[in-house]
């Protein structure tokens, strides 16, 4: 589960993440944080809709090389 340190970091610096929900790259979620609370994260993706996902997921930012989903479970 990301930390609350990192999520700030990522809205304060506005870097866009990557979200990685499971095994297919094409299901990444892109965009930048926007909210989180204790079970959820808001992203604004790039069309300007804002979605909910579940902190389970690996959050990093884009620019890094893509995360096997669910390595640290």
């Amino acid at each position: 589960m990301v930390s609350e340190e990192q999520l700030d970091q990522f809205r304060v610096s506005g870097v866009t993440v990557r979200v990685v929900r499971d095994e297919m790259e094409v299901n990444d979620v892109h965009g930048i944080v926007v909210a989180w609370d204790e079970s959820s994260v808001v992203i604004r993706r790039p069309n300007r809709r804002v979605v909910k996902l579940n902190r389970i997921y690996s959050y990093a930012p884009a620019s890094e090389a893509r995360a096997k989903p669910f390595d640290d479970a």
